[in-house]
């Protein structure tokens, strides 16, 4: 029987979703809320908000869905999982209290504490004149926090006391991040390598993925402000395999139990953002869904059938199902309104998508459709995306792809992927 998925999202991130469901052998029709113009030549898009848990809901009881893949974290930490496994249906992703990993930095800390996972230290404010306190009597360098969802933007790494108590006010007095800002965690500012490992998990068996790195900064050499993502490859090559396996034994599986002996079944991705310190990984934070940018290249190198991994983790079954990789790399490059990370236009002609090389796939992250043409609709817009058989091959055959494309504004980094082969 062939099934139907609704994936959850409209960015890059669900563009490879759908375009590696769309791969399955088990699936029929895929539909997408809201999606976006790349998305559309894969499924069909509805115009539902990711957040519309009530419509997304009634939408996937009437159209006989078999799986919902949701994709954003906003409605994993609002329980829309929840309400879907409540009415029945198989749904990919955390429940609500499984979500708060992610939705609250400061219950992540509570469990890594509990249950010995290693982090960076750190104090949890919910007053502005105390974390002042705080930071007035110490020594930085600190990294400020928002504690809930920000969109990627809520953590401000500084290198002065200056610099902490403007990222403090602006978090908790000035509320740029809004309620994210009701509580502030202030933490040592760890010196290392980052590493993102993702893993699958059914809340008992856990399997990591390949290892990405990704870029937040704006500009070539890490400069600028931090952003959404600027773009990431695969594998990263700062994990060696005794790292890997640390990671799986001292991070990932203390998480899934540590949250299982609290009542907390954890079914879906479990994102591990680290620091390669001196003493070993350490976690920066934890997502509780795919990256964007990392999902791209890291799904282009899965060997298996997604659809079987993701029936496998909601039915508690991982433990029987081959998770496979294809030799090789994967580098994917964004490509950017101008002004982004701050205001930008939208609604520019986006020209050259049909022009890509053989082996590039371009996954549209802020797009839409215009009168027959694609145009921006977002900060982050294009994921340049290849594979090859190692990283600097693939690096090229991304970067050929991103001279094929081109729309007013268009800025991008010029040095993903590019210092890895070096070691």
């Amino acid at each position: 029987m062939s099934l139907s998925v609704l994936i959850v999202g409209g960015g890059g991130r669900e563009h490879a979703l759908a375009y590696k469901i769309a791969a399955s052998p088990r699936v029929g029709r895929i539909y997408c809320a809201p999606g976006n113009a790349g998305i559309e030549d894969l499924a069909e898009c509805v115009d539902m908000a990711a957040t519309d848990t009530a419509g997304i809901l009634a939408f996937a009881r009437d159209h006989g869905i078999d799986l919902t893949v949701v994709g954003p974290e906003a409605p994993l930490t609002a329980g829309l999982a929840d309400e879907l496994r409540a009415a029945g249906l198989a749904v990919f992703g955390p429940g609500a209290r499984a979500a708060a990993l992610e939705g609250s930095k400061s219950f992540a800390k509570e469990i890594m504490r509990r249950y010995g996972v290693p982090t960076a230290g750190s104090r949890v404010f919910t007053s502005p004149r105390e974390a002042r306190e705080y930071l007035n009597a110490g020594e930085g360098p600190w990294v400020i926090k928002a504690d809930g969802l920000a969109a990627g933007k809520g953590v401000v790494v500084t290198s002065d006391r200056n610099e902490a108590l403007r990222a403090v006010d602006a978090m908790m007095v000035e509320r740029v991040f809004g309620p994210a800002g009701d509580r502030v965690l202030v933490e040592e500012c760890l010196s290392g390598e980052e590493v993102s490992v993702l893993a699958f998990t059914d809340g008992e068996t856990v399997v990591p993925m390949v290892a990405a790195q990704d870029y937040k900064r704006v500009f070539d050499l890490d400069a600028g402000p931090n952003t959404g993502g600027m773009g990431s490859y695969a594998p990263a090559p700062v994990l060696t395999a005794e790292s890997a396996r640390r990671v799986r034994e001292e991070i990932l599986l203390p998480t899934v139990r540590g949250l299982a002996a609290e009542g907390i079944v954890y079914r879906g991705v479990l994102y591990a953002g680290l620091m390669m310190t001196a003493e070993g990984p350490k976690v920066l934070e934890f997502n509780v869904r795919f990256g964007d940018p990392e999902a791209q290249p890291v799904l282009m190198l899965l060997e298996s059938d997604l659809v079987e991994i993701m029936l496998a983790v909601e039915e508690g079954r991982l433990s029987g199902v081959p998770v496979l990789w294809r030799d090789g790399a994967a580098v994917c490059v964004v490509l950017a309104s101008g002004g982004y990370p701050g205001s930008y236009a939208t609604g520019m002609p986006i020209e050259g998508l049909a022009d890509v090389p053989p082996g590039v796939v371009v996954f549209h992250a802020g797009t839409a459709p215009d009168q027959g043409r694609v145009v921006t609709a977002g900060g982050r817009v294009l994921g340049v995306t290849a594979a090859g058989p190692d990283l600097r091959s693939a690096c090229d055959l991304a970067y050929r792809g991103v001279k094929s494309i081109n729309f007013q504004g268009m800025h991008y980094r010029s040095d993903i992927g590019r210092r890895a082969p070096a070691r």
